[in-house]
């Protein structure tokens, strides 16, 4: 494609500009002195053509622009939907994605948000390991939750084929969803491939599967039998997508700027665990409340995660299926081992905590659940006995 400031006739004239044969070419003659001009002319533009595309690449993606005045005008509109009819919402939704979307998370949420009535409402569509085969996918909306507000009253429901939906598999991890004669096709995450870079994961620690939060952050989950530890690892084997700055509290403790998401780095490996998450997007649940919602269910191997679940809580055994949740879908154990912090300072307490030599002891610092033989790790605010699934975690 030719540089926009070329116009397309001289464009296609320069395509097909005859030079001359090899035999014209070989035969003495002179140039006239404008002639030798316009050779040169076409030797710019013929160049700035081939430049062309590698001047484009080389721009790279430009970010997206956010104005006030969109803010406004979405808060301002005079929106009509029947908000308190979940097809409605459900055909609303559909009916706004484009053909092909992307689910990122782990645990298979397609999170939505729109402002209606004023009102900023925030949603998810889930296609549930156990269920989407079966032609369902679940649905939840919410008013979204603010630091001054919480309005607990959520908009859910199951859609299938009794309620005119249809949610078929195209291939692994990929689906088809129709209602009302619109289809969007959603392709889940396939992180199979991936695996730990060296120094991830320790010998003596079980790798349980690679987890894509909501943040747009990825870690390893990894679990150490011994101290009865899960920890989340940092993957950097991509591109982050934070910038860590170096803590108050410890050249060792990292934070986002982004995320607020705090990691310490590993004297022994040089790998990052995470430690904290802040407490102010823990209370509203929003994208930055850390990876405990985005476990690896579509990578998770046999019964591997409920044995881990069952080291440290083997009162448990025969409760829960493979992937931690009840009996009757109504709990998930929570696997969230890092504080809910609220100043940076707070954070000291796994610098003190770390100093041990021996591996055994030292790990034992970067967990909040127990363990033997470990110190005490910096108290936990009280977390919730579970967590709901389905509907999910709120946005």
């Amino acid at each position: 494609m030719p540089p926009p400031w070329i116009p397309a006739q001289m464009a296609e004239k320069l395509c097909c500009l005859k030079l001359g044969n090899k035999s014209d070419m070989n035969r003495p003659h002179r140039i006239p002195p404008s002639f030798g001009y316009l050779q040169l002319a076409v030797s710019i533009l013929l160049a700035a053509i081939m430049a062309w595309p590698a001047l484009a690449d080389s721009e790279g993606v430009l970010p997206k622009l956010y104005t006030n005045q969109q803010y406004i005008e979405e808060a301002s509109a005079v929106t009509t939907l029947d908000i308190t009819n979940i097809k409605s919402v459900f055909k609303y939704v559909i009916g706004s994605l484009p053909d092909t979307v992307k689910v990122y998370p782990t645990e298979n949420y397609f999170y939505f948000s729109f402002i209606h009535g004023g009102i900023r409402w925030a949603g998810n569509l889930r296609f549930d390991i156990e269920t989407r085969d079966e032609g369902k996918v679940h649905m939840t909306y919410f008013k979204e939750f603010t630091a001054w507000q919480q309005d607990e009253h959520d908009y859910t429901a199951v859609l299938g084929a009794a309620d005119g939906v249809t949610v078929e598999k195209i291939r692994t991890l990929v689906y088809r969803v129709t209602y009302e004669g619109r289809s969007v096709i959603f392709e889940l995450n396939d992180l199979s491939q991936v695996t730990p870079p060296p120094g991830a994961v320790r010998q003596e620690e079980k790798y349980l599967g690679p987890v894509f939060d909501e943040s747009g952050v990825r870690f390893f989950l990894v679990f150490r039998p011994r101290e009865k530890a899960f920890f989340f690892i940092l993957d950097e084997s991509i591109p982050l997508t934070d910038e860590l700055y170096t803590s108050v509290v410890s050249k060792n403790i990292t934070v986002g700027r982004r995320t607020g998401f705090a990691f310490y780095r590993d004297r022994f490996t040089g790998r990052r665990i995470l430690i904290g998450v802040h407490v102010g997007n823990t209370s509203i649940n929003n994208y930055l409340d850390g990876p405990f919602d985005q476990l690896p269910d579509n990578f998770i191997r046999e019964n591997e995660l409920l044995d881990a679940i069952l080291t440290v809580s083997p009162e448990l055994r025969g409760t829960l299926d493979r992937f931690g949740n009840s009996a009757d879908d109504s709990v998930r154990y929570l696997i969230a081992p890092y504080m809910q912090y609220e100043d940076e300072n707070e954070l000291e307490l796994f610098e003190e905590c770390a100093g041990s030599e021996k591996p055994e002891a030292y790990y034992g610092c970067f967990s909040l659940g127990p363990g033997p033989d470990t110190p005490p790790p910096p108290p936990p605010p009280p977390p919730p006995e579970g967590r709901l699934s389905p509907p999910g975690k709120r946005n």
